[in-house]
């Protein structure tokens, strides 16, 4: 940590040999890429069904979560945009770690870049243990969805197959990515559709109409809207691996900083319509008793049988995509820490045919394996 030097600025055209630069391989990925890295990274699926219906259950909102979900956008706005400047002026695959090195010294850099790797490895248990119950919940093996073990070795291989991913290559991220964000964003978009026009058309049990008064966040009192909005930020967290594959990118310094604001704004399109047509088909009382998962609670009246297992896909890919920009962005935090002299220099190996960071990604995935295995055992189901 005390040996940390601050390595030579890069060149405004990126030399992947130059001083400072870390292997990884070059002009690989463009601003779409980049962006659907960003906005998969949040899960908007899994974070929706596992969070509105405890923000509508805080005392004072009721429906104005529409509201809470919009304030709570602008100051991860805010962020996003001091991203883009950070990127613009050092695109370094460590991010923040870089940037707080660069600014405040080795010692906050080490804290910053130890706190990331950490919080990284404890999501992906929630990830992991989510994408693998959805698994069994779209074949109908209820019995597994409900077994510690089965959830368990679920767990354990879809961690291994998107550490597979990321260690074969960034433009396979990518693709996979693609694919997995495109069904989830089309399944929820097909939702809030299908909903709104039910509530309008059928007039469904406990539906209500759309009011303009939903996105006044001014006719909530502040405790519940400062209550509110500390939930509705949860759901705008992992935006930020987008920059994080920054060296990657064709537009190292404009691509991926572009990308975050450009999330963040798509981030919250998709939780406002999706919010709105939730809790207009079912009102929030339903939202707030299925807390748990408020979109499988709705899948069914939405969408009937079989397409109810659209919700659930929805939610499948939406962690299992996330499970991976997990691993992505860390294993890019450790490798910076690497090439600057903060750990030791085995994490920042590059594979010499997929040029990723190898160690760094076999050893987030080994870690995240061996924590998801310990918190079930021993917080079984």
């Amino acid at each position: 940590m005390e040996s940390a030097t601050v390595p030579a600025a890069q060149p405004a055209e990126f030399d992947p040999t130059a001083p400072g630069a870390k292997g990884l391989k070059s002009n690989a990925l463009g601003y779409v890429s980049n962006l659907v890295i960003a906005i998969a990274s949040t899960a908007p699926a899994y974070s929706l069904a596992t969070t509105l219906g405890f923000i509508v259950a805080v005392t004072g909102v009721g429906t104005h979560s529409p509201a809470v979900l919009i304030v709570a956008f602008i100051p991860i706005l805010f962020v996003s945009i001091g991203y883009r400047y950070f990127n613009l002026a050092d695109p370094d695959a460590g991010t923040t770690f870089a940037w707080v090195t660069r600014t405040f010294g080795p010692q906050l850099g080490w804290i910053n870049g130890w706190a990331i790797f950490l919080a990284d490895i404890i999501v992906m248990a929630s990830l992991a243990v989510i994408a693998s119950t959805y698994t069994y919940l779209l074949f109908s093996w209820h019995s597994a969805a409900h077994s510690n073990l089965a959830i368990i070795i679920g767990s354990i291989i879809w961690i291994a197959v998107m550490t597979w991913i990321c260690y074969r290559g960034i433009e396979l991220s990518a693709e996979v990515q693609t694919v997995l964000l495109g069904i989830e964003i089309f399944t929820l978009a097909l939702f809030a559709v299908v909903a709104l026009i039910k509530v309008y058309a059928n007039n469904p049990l406990h539906s209500i109409h759309v009011s303009a008064s939903w996105f006044n966040p001014f006719e909530l009192s502040w405790n519940a809207l400062i209550a509110a909005v500390l939930l509705g930020i949860f759901i705008y967290w992992g935006w930020d691996s987008g920059v994080a594959v920054n060296e990657e990118s064709r537009d190292r310094r404009r691509g991926p900083g572009k990308a975050a604001v450009v999330s963040t704004l798509a981030l919250v399109l998709i939780y406002v319509i999706v919010t709105v047509a939730a809790q207009a088909y079912h009102g929030t009382a339903f939202l707030s008793n299925n807390s748990n998962d408020v979109l499988a609670a709705l899948a069914g009246p939405v969408f009937g049988s079989p397409l109810n297992k659209l919700l659930i896909i929805a939610v499948l890919t939406s962690a299992s995509a996330s499970t991976q920009t997990t691993i992505l962005p860390t294993a890019r935090t450790t490798l910076s820490m690497a090439k600057w002299g903060a750990i030791p220099s085995a994490f920042g190996r590059i594979h010499p045919r997929f040029l990723t960071p190898s160690f760094s990604t076999l050893l987030m995935g080994g870690l995240s394996i061996l924590w998801t295995v310990a918190l079930c055992a021993f917080n079984p189901k």
